[in-house]
């Protein structure tokens, strides 16, 4: 389940070793060859989904192109040509310092964002590049222009792409975070990341004036960020809150609902719940999906209001009808697990797919699960593999994890246990959990990577040291049998234990013959019944084996066959050899079951199938008999 936005740490990506550009290198403005009045726009690029402010030839102020502060006439221009192309540079340059006078209200003029858009399309179409930034910021934040994400992200790239650091700024943010129509893409997020640390504050420079000089409330906020994620210049917590408060303060839904987040998670400022959601309140009613998906994340885990699922399920849809990502991956949880609403795994599934197709990594790791397992779609290895390696390049360790297992053991991809072993060591790096685990594994049993057991042993240990009780598992049976290290029984005792208190069955059930045999322990017949009853309950045949041969011998319990009987047949349907061999000498002898020397002799030779000596034994004398 993911964490709140922005910067849980679930959702913080550790910069990756090979940064991959993935840009779409489709969006390309058309040649300028003239320069028309913007309320003909019939040649200037424009999305489908965007509604275009058409210019009016005499905006408010005297910035108007026909005003005397203008000293450049834009009507009739001529085709641009290498003889003017100073002179098309001064006129973008006016034009864009037009644009940063009306958007910012700068020098005694009146804001006038609608003009301001205009002149800096003018500047953009004669090739400036910082008019191409400030233009698509516009598109971000509504400002003078209807918001278009898309149409944003478009001129973003194309500004980005020859070096614009507000334009990489952005790209690094959208990228990371996504909008409702924007593609999360984190692999190019920390491309665009170095790409502007490599220039540092001065590629700021645009936002920081404006921010500072100007007091502007969007690009307070976007400061905000550069500060909070490091990108331009150093993470500072401290800053980030400072520029997230100023801009909260004039209004700013964005920065409303981010500041709200430093509150839940004490970034930057001390941790203040109730001030939280306070915030995120305050910047869900102007409809701000982030906000609205943080207020259900607070109701589901209890975050400064009372736990209640009903009404996350609800904030969650909220956001998620809006098109955020994150809230219908949460979304997508609710149903699948039964979370405040009826369990269906289809809606499930539904909404998973409509976050994992905005490129957020969580739901392409739960889409590729569901797949994989059949939740709620039709079971497709190959689907589910193809998800995993959808969040896995983005470095999402799960995902990298279970991609690796899908190589090791052929699911929904050519089997390539080298293959496994780099997608483990990649999830390893990023503090997996489950990939400490399977490394261990391949290590011990030298799949993908030459077999080493000082190796399997040091990961193993640094799962188990997480708490993970598969690993605690494999680390006990180490020590108990000397692989890697030397037989310590008393250390693998400690780790059986501490694995089955988690519920672990194996270890439950090995936790339980070291009692009876005194391994490692005092040896406690009652506590190796009580051991192998926790996990015979969990369906482990070998522990139901154990118990049934503790009451056909009286370990730890009074004897009783037709007990013995019970826990024999229920691990034999299990085709557990031993349990099947024992089965057919009650059989056999009438031992709390009717006597049946046919079905003796099946059981017997089931035992013997799998190579177990005493089944072959008892087969043989039963059939010369």
């Amino acid at each position: 389940m993911a964490g709140p936005l922005t910067m849980s740490a679930s959702h913080i990506l550790h910069r990756g070793r090979s940064v991959i550009s993935k840009l779409n290198k489709k969006y390309r403005l058309p040649a300028v060859t003239s320069v028309t009045p913007a309320d003909s726009t019939d040649d200037l690029p424009s999305s489908s989904s965007s509604s275009v402010c058409s210019f009016s030839t005499t905006p408010s102020g005297d910035l108007s192109p026909s005003s005397s502060a203008s000293t450049i006439d834009i009507d009739n221009s001529p085709p641009a040509t290498s003889a003017n192309v100073p002179q098309d540079a001064a006129r973008a340059q006016h034009f864009f310092e037009l644009g940063q006078q009306l958007l910012f209200g700068r020098h005694g003029h009146a804001k006038d964002e609608t003009a301001a858009t205009e002149y800096y399309r003018m500047a953009m179409q004669l090739g400036h590049l910082e008019a191409q930034g400030a233009l698509a910021f516009c598109y971000e934040f509504g400002l003078g222009i209807q918001a278009d994400f898309v149409e944003a992200e478009r001129l973003y790239i194309l500004a980005a792409e020859k070096g614009n650091g507000l334009a990489m700024s952005r790209l690094a943010f959208l990228r990371k975070y996504g909008r409702p129509s924007v593609k999360i893409d984190r692999i190019e997020s920390e491309y665009w990341q170095q790409k502007i640390n490599q220039q540092g504050p001065s590629a700021l420079a645009w936002l920081m004036e404006a921010a500072s000089v100007d007091n502007d409330d969007c690009c307070q906020y976007a400061l905000g960020v550069c500060y909070h994620d490091g990108v331009g210049v150093e993470k500072n917590a401290t800053e980030a809150f400072h520029w997230y408060l100023k801009s909260a303060e004039q209004g700013n839904a964005r920065g409303q609902g981010i500041l709200g987040y430093c509150y839940g998670e004490g970034f930057g400022v001390e941790r203040d719940r109730q001030k939280a959601m306070y915030w995120y309140r305050i910047a869900a009613e102007q409809g701000e999906s982030v906000a609205l998906y943080n207020i259900g994340y607070c109701y589901e885990d209890g975050l400064g209001v009372e736990r209640n699922a009903y009404e996350a399920v609800k904030w969650y849809r909220r956001s998620a009808e809006l098109g955020n990502a994150f809230a219908q991956n949460s979304l997508g949880y609710c149903y699948e697990d039964g979370v405040g609403i009826g369990e269906n795994l289809e809606l499930a599934a539904e909404w998973y797919t409509k976050s994992a197709e905005q490129g957020y990594p969580w739901a392409e790791c739960n889409l590729g699960y569901c797949n994989q397992n059949g939740i709620g779609v039709p079971k497709d290895d190959s689907k589910g593999a193809y998800w995993y390696r959808k969040a896995a390049l983005q470095g999402h360790a799960r995902a990298q994890h279970n991609l690796g297992f899908c190589y090791q053991n052929g699911i929904g991809v050519p089997k390539d246990p080298v293959e496994a072993v780099k997608w483990y060591m990649k999830s390893a790096e990023r503090g997996n959990i489950f990939a400490f685990h399977s490394l261990g594994y391949c290590y011990q049993n030298g799949i993908g990577v030459q077999q080493n057991l000082d190796e399997a042993v040091y990961w193993y240990y640094l799962s188990a040291e997480e708490n993970h009780a598969p690993a605690q598992l494999s680390l006990g049976y180490c020590f108990r049998n000397g692989v890697g290290v030397p037989k310590e029984p008393k250390e693998a005792v400690k780790w059986f234990y501490r694995s089955a208190m988690q519920g672990n069955a194996l270890a439950q059930n090995s936790l339980g013959f070291c009692y009876e045999e005194g391994l490692g322990v005092e040896k406690n017949r009652e506590k190796a019944v009580f051991w192998y009853e926790k996990s015979a309950a969990q369906n482990n045949p070998w522990a139901q084996c154990n118990l049934g041969f503790c009451y056909a011998n009286e370990i730890g319990v009074a004897q009783n066959y037709e007990m013995a009987v019970k826990y024999y047949s229920y691990a034999a349907a299990q085709n557990h050899a031993r349990a099947q061999d024992k089965l057919g000498v009650c059989l056999q002898l009438g031992q709390g079951v009717a006597q049946d020397v046919k079905r003796a002799v099946r059981y017997f030779r089931l035992a013997a199938d799998q190579g177990h000596l005493a089944g072959q034994y008892h087969l043989a004398n039963a059939l010369v008999s």
